[in-house]
């Protein structure tokens, strides 16, 4: 009786454990599906709690305001206030600087009606933005405000850490950027290298301290002495003493400022940025409509915790390199969700270190290249080292590529994305998925991939080589398309080795893979089982259909979707594609810019009857 009592206690402590345990001690959405140690819970990316709802306007100005008078209007607007711009053309000769100010949201009438032409920038902190939301102190890896020795606490969802130093660090405000010594020589397992002639074509980003391009952002929580309390928790296995691991960070971070409806229009001024958030935390971009940009739309530096949602990005001023969407660079757990972007060469580009963020139900159109017509650029982009547990969910794009211009990768997901491989008059690149040399333990689940009529071959592998730019994959090949760059680095057979599929669509073979022999359940290390199930959950890090999402059907695409729009039937728009289809109006060949309201597309949204082929029309 006694031991019968002792265990219904247990049990009990069980229970209790379990209702008041955090969410990332639970089943994650891909629990019984991907293997623990190749995933980490990304339901927390992005603002935590979501983006506030701020009724309060502070000051409110008109047409003819300067950037000095509107800088001057956020400079004292109250905590969780507005500064709004009345409809009208505003035309700045300089740039709008938050300038290290908090909690202030800049609000136009609407992306059709507040329009801010730009013929001028300010510095950002050398960035160069027409809107710059920054902490006002130029901390970065070349010159960090602070640096420490981290000399324990490197076990993965580890939480307490030890730090040399805790100079300026205050519980609950500061932000700590983690990294290590980058890998000497290729281990066999998780590589983290950025060599020219090893392990890249390009060598370092530039978006670390030197030779560091593994890094994390944490919130920190708790100092206690030299012991530091962090959020989330590490999500690499691989951080070790042998690496010099250390810590740098600022001494203020710009906190939950943002940017929301109206228009920025970029081609007059000689910005690097659009709009960058440096040096920020939990700061949003939404309803934003965002025209020509220089480098980028968004950049999104040395920031955790952001996001930038529901917008409408179109063109940059070269279409060349450099000529990106949203750009995360040196970036932990942001979320860039439900945006439209229109000829932009590299729409969604990860270009330095970046951990934890989430790509979500974003649409692509026309990745115009003006260098080579017939080359297509694939819009999720990883371009540079350090990139790790990384999900990119419900895109609707035409590829996603792991290349090794500037190192490696490790531990990305795809997830009930559409991948088509193939733009008009493009005939080199066009593959669905394309890993290059150096990416390892990649997750693609549960995606429609590739064009039929045009992709004839399933996988070009080292060292076959077949059908490369016509191939639903490539993968762990040096060069572009399937080809070898001596100048780069050796193919890499541990690509395809460490690669886990399960529940893709493809056209080549015209039905859904649950093949176990794609799930590198082999591996001696983060080996993935074959799962328990042939379910799929809606997401991977949304617990249920968003409120935006409308009455469009949930989930939009994947192998358990039937009746959908696309030729397969296993696809139906996501929101942001059914905006772009059905109620922006203008050229609809992506050749020019159109009217975009976000409230006229989300929320409500239905799809049209009788249903559309939209791969047809759109690609």
């Amino acid at each position: 009786m006694r031991r019968e009592r002792l265990a219904l206690h247990l049990l009990i402590l069980l229970f209790l454990f379990l209702l008041v345990a955090p969410a990332t001690t639970r089943a994650q959405q891909w629990s019984g599906i991907i293997d623990p140690s190749r995933a980490i819970d990304w339901s927390g990316a992005g603002v935590p709690g979501g983006v506030p709802n701020r009724t309060t306007i502070c000051a409110t100005l008109n047409p003819g305001a300067t950037s000095a008078q509107i800088n001057s209007a956020i400079a004292s607007c109250p905590s969780g206030q507005v500064v709004f711009l009345n409809a009208g053309t505003y035309n700045l000769s300089s740039g709008i600087d938050f300038a290290n100010h908090s909690n202030v949201t800049l609000r136009g009438a609407g992306a059709n009606s507040t329009f801010l032409l730009f013929s001028g920038d300010t510095s950002c902190a050398g960035l160069g933005a027409d809107i710059c939301l920054e902490n006002g102190e130029t901390s970065y890896p070349g010159g960090p405000s602070n640096t420490a020795n981290w000399t324990g606490g490197y076990s993965k969802g580890t939480t307490q850490i030890t730090l040399s130093s805790t100079a300026n660090l205050v519980a609950g405000k500061s932000l700590i950027v983690l990294d290590q010594l980058n890998d000497s020589s290729d281990p066999g397992t998780i590589f983290i290298c950025e060599t020219t002639g090893v392990c890249s074509n390009g060598g370092q980003a530039s978006g670390e301290r030197s030779n560091r391009s593994q890094q994390q952002i944490v919130l920190v929580t708790a100092v206690n002495g030299n012991t530091v309390t962090i959020s989330p928790g590490l999500y690499m296995p691989n951080w070790r003493s042998s690496q010099s691991p250390g810590a740098w960070w600022s001494n203020t971070v710009v906190t939950a400022s943002s940017v929301e409806n109206l228009s920025v229009d970029h081609s007059n001024s000689n910005e690097s940025g659009g709009i960058v958030l440096f040096n920020a935390y939990k700061c949003w971009v939404k309803g934003i409509r965002s025209i020509n940009a220089n480098r980028n739309h968004v950049w999104i530096y040395v920031s955790a915790h952001s996001i930038v949602r529901d917008s409408y990005f179109y063109g940059t001023q070269s279409a060349a390199s450099q000529s990106y969407g949203v750009e995360s660079y040196m970036g932990s757990d942001n979320l860039v969700e439900n945006n439209i972007f229109q000829r932009i060469t590299a729409p969604m580009i990860v270009n330095a270190a970046s951990s934890g963020t989430v790509w979500g139900y974003n649409y692509a159109v026309n990745d115009y290249y003006s260098v080579s017509p017939n080359w297509m650029m694939p819009s999720n982009f990883f371009h540079a080292a350090g990139t790790d547990n990384i999900l990119v969910e419900g895109n609707n794009s035409v590829g996603f590529i792991t290349d090794n211009v500037h190192g490696t990768h490790n531990f990305l997901t795809a997830f009930r994305n559409q991948f088509t491989g193939w733009e008009p008059n493009k005939q080199n690149q066009t593959d669905a998925v394309q890993l290059y040399s150096g990416s390892r333990y990649m997750n693609i689940v549960g995606n429609v991939l590739g064009t039929a009529g045009y992709h004839n071959n399933y996988q070009s592998l080292v060292p076959l080589g077949l059908n490369g730019n016509t191939s639903i994959y490539t993968l762990g090949w040096s060069g572009n398309g399937g080809s070898v760059d001596t100048s780069c680095c050796p193919n890499d057979p541990l690509v395809a080795a460490t690669l886990m599929r399960w529940g893709n669509y493809d056209t080549v073979n015209n039905a859904v893979q649950w093949n176990p022999l794609e799930l590198a359940s082999g591996l001696i290390q983060f080996a993935n089982l074959v799962p328990s199930t042939q379910n799929l959950p809606p997401s991977f890090y949304l617990s249920a259909k968003p409120s935006w999402w409308g009455g469009m059907p949930w989930p939009a695409a994947g192998p358990d979707v039937t009746g959908g729009t696309d030729p397969s039937g296993h696809v139906y728009p996501n929101p942001a594609q059914f905006c772009y289809m059905n109620v922006m109006h203008g050229p609809m060949d992506g050749s020019g810019a159109v009217a975009f309201v976000a409230d006229a597309c989300y929320g409500s949204a239905t799809l049209p009857s009788p249903p559309t082929n939209l791969s047809i029309i759109v690609h």
